[in-house]
């Protein structure tokens, strides 16, 4: 009779091993798949940044490209657009993580 009684708990043990198991098998494909999206999402609201940054920098940088020749042409001294190559750079860089592929690059 013991035997019988064992047996049944040992087939109710060994049932609830493998349900656990599952659960914790389910519960861990969530957390990747959430862990996933999270990373999506962090790397949509970059690249979003990034482009509202670049309309206003780019603004900016249109303003100071025309000033600073401006400001050549005016004192007929070619070392007033210097700062243009600086700005030029950050400029081609925000670009390309706003509209090209320096993320792909990157996780690449």
């Amino acid at each position: 009779m013991g035997f019988v009684f064992s047996k049944s708990v040992n087939d109710s043990l060994r049932a609830q091993q493998e349900f656990m198991a599952m659960n914790s098998r389910l519960q861990l494909e969530r957390q990747l798949l959430m862990q996933n999206q999270m990373r999506e999402r962090q790397t949509a609201m970059q690249i979003a940044w990034t482009r509202e940054f670049l309309k206003y920098f780019g603004t900016f940088f249109g303003l100071a490209a025309v000033g600073l020749t401006a400001g050549a042409i005016k004192k007929k001294n070619p070392g007033v657009l210097l700062p243009i190559v600086p700005l030029s750079f950050i400029f081609a860089y925000q670009y390309d993580m706003g509209y090209g592929t320096l993320l792909q690059r990157i996780k690449g």
